[in-house]
């Protein structure tokens, strides 16, 4: 068996992250001797798996309890968050306690969340079961649920104990749902390591199937750039702002659709957007704004967007988190792998980017 890989993000409260094959094993380790009671949070779809990881749990010696949720955004409300915490109360968890979020980034969001706010902050393990948690949502400390008004708007910091990112929950899941996770590994690519690009480019299908060495290699290099980001600025008090590329725009889509779309459509569209945005500005070339489109459209993922819906966006942008006393500021490129903040760009400029975007 090849052993597991460990990345490190470092930082006032370090942390591991696993990756490899058949590693729920760990879990019981990187829970420690002190804790005594667990609350798996997974979605309802993952019911199963959850109840397999529970009873290793109890046989390990733990009091494990499990709490379904919702899927996808669904899960990330005030409601769902308070329903946890009453099991939480009823339970008598302690802070010597554990939350773990078994699922999609959703799932870690919201159990992050949790967990960061109950008894101001017990122990917490993520294990995500997809491409999306794997390489971006759980890790990093950031935890929040959704509101009416946008995405992520309430939540905190908050690093977990450990990552465990066993590629092996991955080879179950539909070819779309790899797919969608790989808008997040794109951005990384084109933030921080072409080579990530490179591989996509020689053979798309190999680069998306789980049970590769290739996208081993990928998943690896995408943890190690937000492990070092995130390390160095964990409240996104600058570089790590490089990791917002394509998303002012991607999640205003999301909350456009209702949050139905899945988050790395949206994102695509989103990168697109500021690729065109940085080229009406003169920073980036025809070359890499094409190379945007090119390698999104091998993945299957979306590069155009409705033109009715330019009004709704901008709007949403304007309350977009990343904005500052209303000036919107947007991540673009210089190059590959020099990414740069853009601050209150014009309307017009805006808008001239997002008709290069507009679906035929």
């Amino acid at each position: 068996m090849v052993q597991p890989t460990t990345i490190t993000v470092s930082g006032d409260s370090p942390y591991d992250v696993v990756i490899g094959r058949a590693l729920l094993g760990e879990v019981p380790k990187s829970l420690g001797n002190a804790v005594q009671k667990v609350l798996i949070v997974h979605p309802v779809a993952l019911t199963a798996s959850a109840e397999v990881l529970r009873e290793s749990l109890v046989a390990a010696g733990f009091e494990a309890i499990v709490a379904g949720v919702p899927d996808s955004e669904d899960a990330k409300r005030v409601e769902v968050a308070a329903f946890l915490w009453g099991i939480l109360g009823q339970s008598d968890f302690t802070r010597s306690d554990a939350v773990i979020g078994f699922g999609g980034g959703s799932t870690t969001d919201l159990a992050g969340f949790v967990a960061a706010t109950w008894l101001r902050g017990v122990k917490l393990i993520q294990i995500p079961t997809t491409l999306l948690g794997m390489v971006d949502a759980a890790i990093g400390g950031k935890t929040g649920i959704n509101t009416s008004e946008g995405k992520n708007l309430v939540g905190s910091f908050y690093a977990p104990s450990a990552v465990i990112v066993d590629l092996d929950t991955l080879l179950t899941l539909a070819k779309n749902e790899i797919l969608a996770g790989f808008g997040e590994v794109v951005k990384y690519g084109f933030i921080a390591d072409e080579r990530i690009l490179e591989i996509i480019e020689a053979d798309p299908n190999v680069a998306t199937d789980p049970a590769s060495p290739e996208f081993q290699e990928i998943i690896e290099r995408s943890v190690a750039i937000k492990a070092r980001v995130v390390g160095s600025d964990f409240k996104e008090a600058g570089l790590r702002e490089i990791l917002n590329y394509g998303h002012t725009l991607g999640h205003a889509i999301e909350h456009a659709e209702r949050y139905k779309w899945r988050h790395g459509a949206a994102v695509a569209i989103g990168m697109v957007f500021v690729a065109e945005l940085a080229r009406l500005a003169g920073r980036l070339s025809d070359e890499v704004v094409d190379r945007h489109r090119s390698v999104l459209k091998l993945l299957g993922l979306p590069t155009t967007y409705k033109a009715e819906k330019w009004a709704q966006l901008t709007d949403t942008m304007q309350r977009d988190k990343k904005s500052r006393a209303g000036t919107l500021r947007f991540v673009v490129l210089d190059a590959i792998g020099k990414p740069t903040i853009m601050a209150a760009p014009t309307p017009e400029m805006l808008h001239a980017a997002y008709q290069e975007i507009l679906e035929d």
